[in-house]
């Protein structure tokens, strides 16, 4: 067996060695395996993102090394529109991933190229560009940060619909709502609640609203419980009516989309 080979081999068996130990590790805990999906999108991401080294922000943010700031609403963090009003984002998807788990991620890129002028397309050579990656976690920076742009989806948690788009999102310029900069008019954030070191998650954020509403059913809303120093105590308290659903959704919410083609001046 040639070398080459062998290393392929060996890092398939890792890998199922690896997801094995996982669902016996859940099954041993006496959790079922699709448990996650009665989640919401961030509590998913957060489940997936513990025990990381990297330091996130808002729990799947990656700090830029070439910016100084997150806030990406200059025109040097947005991707380049064509002159056909186009906007290309380049990506490469991991020859780690699996033929079913790539077809995942280009599905859930359907919408954007659907209702957007957002196209992600293959790589073919640009500097900057999307490398979807599965490293420890879910996690992207904000907007393009130049360069080769880790996207990371881990094939543990982060290959549903929604956790694509979400962290796509964020690679488009896009924060969490609830840290926008008008949100306590609609959102109480319960800071009794949440630990000490996880109090910068929910810090508000100089954002560009874009003349869009508060949007609770956003692919990008934390859940009620994001963070929360005792199980089940919430975070986040919609207001006046605190029995408004957030963090809901499996997929972007029309104003999203909205969002979306507003940054871009997308003529849909």
């Amino acid at each position: 067996m040639s070398l080459n080979l062998f290393s392929v081999v060996l890092a398939v068996l890792l890998r199922l060695s690896a997801q094995n130990d996982s669902l016996v590790q859940l099954q041993d805990e006496g959790v079922k395996t699709n448990e996650s999906h009665g989640l919401d999108i961030t509590s998913r991401i957060l489940e997936a993102n513990k025990g990381i080294d990297l330091v996130l922000v808002e729990g799947d943010v990656a700090l830029s090394r070439k910016r100084n700031a997150m806030k990406c609403w200059s025109g040097n963090c947005k991707w380049t529109k064509s002159y056909k009003g186009l906007v290309e984002v380049p990506f490469t998807i991991s020859d780690y991933f699996y033929d079913s788990e790539r077809a995942s991620i280009r599905k859930a890129m359907e919408t954007f190229h659907q209702k957007t002028c957002v196209r992600f397309a293959p790589h073919r050579g640009q500097s900057d560009h999307l490398s979807i990656e599965s490293e420890m976690g879910c996690w992207s920076t904000i907007g393009k940060d130049g360069g080769r742009q880790v996207v990371s989806l881990s094939v543990n948690g982060c290959l549903d619909r929604g956790i694509i788009q979400h962290e796509l999102l964020h690679a488009q310029g896009f924060h969490h709502e609830h840290t926008r900069s008008d949100r306590d008019q609609y959102v109480r954030i319960n800071w009794g609640n949440i630990p000490a070191v996880n109090v910068f998650d929910f810090h508000k954020m100089d954002t560009n609203n874009l003349n869009t509403p508060y949007d609770y059913s956003s692919v990008m809303h934390y859940g009620r419980t994001a963070f929360a120093e005792t199980f089940g105590a919430e975070t986040i308290t919609p207001i006046p009516d605190s029995s408004v659903p957030i963090g809901q959704r499996e997929d972007m919410s029309d104003i999203d989309i909205l969002r979306i083609n507003r940054l871009y001046g997308c003529n849909i």
